[in-house]
């Protein structure tokens, strides 16, 4: 469409706005909106131009961003035109993460209020409250499945808290970040119930089918991702007398973004939860929002576009919100969520880095490096105006999503280290330290993930019980080398509530009805907050790792090379046991930091002058950032302790 036509279509939407709401100072709306209408219509119209209310429908999207924005508060009006004028703002390398369960962690949003200093003492400057929508009472997929979109569920508080809580981060320059379940809802939302009752209109909101036929079709191909729990990808509902989609869970019902209104509603949903106070958006299940009979059902070109249209219709109304795209997808697949063939991220903003996930727990396990260097060059580059949320572990399982042609150049079979790997961290494989579940096996694929809190999969759990303190202190090492690369590897660093004090599996879950099915609640903690005081008993597991952690944060915020522009260079160092890179200054190439990350249960060593050209590291006194110490030498080449790593800078 020519510009001149698309500003004859913009008019004409305007015209045909809600009155009461032109009577607004909508200056500003109007302004994003004419640079972003082009975009708008393009993206809306490849995706419902075939209909023939695609203007009325059109007119309705404008409308929900217009009242949307007229509904934002003027506090966060003026952090949106801040953080347009400062637009890399979050690619800074002072914001560092946590997320946690608002009920494990702290109980409620009060609650979180008055544990925010405790986040502040770690260095936590941005927070991610897992789902807290209100949910059905059982079984709720961790709170993804959604009863309603605009209220919170009443054990958390409500809405006027979380507003209340919003403003006070506000206040201490802490992000909050909120999920957005956009792939489906529980079987009782209201639209879900009206569907039921044989409302067609919402029988439209999802995948509705009267017989197997349709659904047949779409099994021959899609994969199952419960397959333990919730085999099959349909339902059939008994009170409707039809098959719908249900790719978790039976209880999740897929929304069909083939309809614009549900485009609308989930648009509107997440421009609300911007107006609550959010900085920043989770979008969950973001490879799976469309649907395509004779496919995966996953990653699909207009779940792209859909997202660049989420994005382009924030941006016209709450433009200093960020979205986070939560798409653990094959590597290949990972960065199209940022929007490919741009320089600005067109979808989301921030992107989970899974595949470095895995391949950190992969090098924990063989004491290598040789897949963790090979995944990470094979992984397409980001965009420059887009960031990477690095991360040990999350609420979910650990999925093993490596390429299995990064593997076999490795030296490995696929199939066999996959197995390796799940037998390792579930503790069947001999003189294993790790205390981890299996979850999601699969007997027709033979995948399997896995369960476990970070401390008990590294050892720690067996460690305590068997009371020897090397293979303590080893497994906190290995805690804090994890820490260290997801701080200097280029992102921003999501930690995961109770790592910071080495928390062990619960096995209280499996007597839980509603939870017993499900490994993944082994870790899920709950804080006793009388244990978290030992984090100041010197000596004590907390008080190192907690401390540990904390050091690791500060010393990272100091270094504007670990901000994230582009502006890392792996680096081959010829010792399969290391993970070498160059992280360089954005704006001081001689503050540039020099990691070197041992994942050996040895000393390893290597020669400095392999660096090359790189003089300020091969010939300059070098010190270690993260302990403020000269590293050690023998006969010029620089030695690594077992589980252990610098972050070097060359000495003035």
């Amino acid at each position: 469409m020519y510009e001149q036509q698309s500003h004859s279509l913009l008019n004409r939407t305007l015209d045909q706005m809600e009155a009461s709401l032109q009577q607004h100072d909508l200056r500003h709306f109007y302004t994003r909106l004419g640079a972003n209408f082009y975009a708008i219509y393009n993206l809306f119209n490849r995706l419902y131009g075939d209909r023939e209310d695609v203007e009325e429908q059109l007119v309705e999207l404008v409308n929900t961003m217009a009242r949307q924005y007229i509904a934002r508060d003027q506090e966060l009006k003026q952090i949106d035109q801040a953080r347009e004028a400062d637009h890399n703002w979050f690619l800074s390398q002072q914001w560092v993460g946590m997320a946690l369960y608002l009920d494990g962690f702290a109980g409620d949003l009060q609650g979180l209020r008055e544990k925010m200093t405790y986040l502040q003492e770690l260095g936590v400057n941005l927070v991610h409250i897992l789902p807290i929508m209100e949910c059905p009472r059982g079984a709720s997929d961790g709170g993804y499945a959604v009863n309603n979109f605009r209220d919170i569920d009443d054990r958390a508080g409500t809405l006027a808290d979380l507003r209340a809580l919003a403003g006070h981060m506000r206040k201490r320059e802490l992000l909050l970040t909120l999920d957005v379940v956009l792939n489906h809802t529980s079987n009782e939302h209201a639209w879900a119930q009206k569907a039921r009752a044989g409302d067609t209109a919402y029988q439209d909101y999802y995948y509705v089918f009267d017989n197997r036929e349709v659904p047949d079709m779409f099994e021959e191909t899609m994969p199952e991702i419960f397959p333990e729990n919730a085999p099959g990808n349909f339902t059939y509902d008994e009170t409707m007398g039809k098959w719908v989609m249900t790719v978790f869970n039976d209880y999740q019902w897929d929304l069909n973004y083939s309809n614009p209104a549900v485009f609308i509603e989930m648009l509107d949903i997440i421009l609300f939860w911007a107006n609550q106070g959010a900085d920043v958006l989770r979008l969950d299940a973001v490879a799976f929002l469309w649907k395509k009979i004779g496919t995966t059902c996953q990653n699909e070109q207009e779940a792209h576009l859909l997202l660049q249209l989420l994005k382009d219709c924030c941006q016209v109304t709450a433009p200093g919100v960020l979205f986070i795209a939560e798409a653990i997808v094959a590597p290949v697949e990972i960065t199209k969520y940022f929007g490919e063939d741009a320089v600005i991220a067109k979808e989301c903003e921030i992107a989970y880095n899974a595949t470095f996930m895995a391949l950190l727990w992969d090098a924990i396990a063989t004491k290598n490096t040789r897949l963790l260097n090979q995944g990470i060059r094979s992984l397409p580059e980001k965009l420059d105006r887009a960031t990477w949320l690095n991360y040990i572990r999350c609420h979910d399982d650990i999925g093993l999503g490596f390429d299995d042609v990064d593997i076999a150049a490795v030296g490995y079979d696929p199939r066999a280290h996959r197995r390796f790997l799940v037998d390792y961290y579930t503790g069947e494989y001999d003189d294993s330290p790790a205390r981890g579940q299996p979850f999601g096996r699969n007997n027709k694929t033979g995948d399997v993930r896995i369960s476990g809190t970070l401390a008990s999969l590294v050892g720690l759990e067996s460690a305590l019980a068997a009371d020897d303190e090397a293979v303590i202190q080893g497994s906190i090492n290995q805690i804090l080398l994890l820490h260290s690369l997801i701080m200097s590897f280029g992102g921003i660093p999501l930690l995961y509530y109770g790592d910071e004090l080495g928390t062990l599996n619960n096995y209280d879950y499996v007597g839980d009805v509603a939870r017993s099915r499900d490994s993944r609640w082994i870790h899920r903690p709950v804080y006793d907050w009388d244990k978290t005081g030992k984090r100041r008993q010197r000596g004590s597991v907390e008080q190192r790792i907690f401390d540990g952690i904390r050091h690791l944060i500060a010393v990272r915020k100091t270094l504007p090379a670990f901000s994230d522009f582009n502006n890392r260079e792996l680096l081959d160092v010829g010792n399969e046991h290391l993970f070498v890179f160059i992280r360089t200054s954005f704006e001081s190439p001689e503050e540039s930091v020099l990691v070197v990350a041992n994942f050996d249960d040895h000393p390893q060593q290597f020669d400095l002058a392999m660096l090359g050209n790189r003089e300020r590291f091969s010939m300059a006194p070098l010190k270690d950032a993260a302990s403020g110490e000269s590293p050690a030498l023998f006969n010029q080449q620089l030695v690594i302790p077992p589980h252990s790593f610098y972050w070097l800078v060359a000495s003035v």
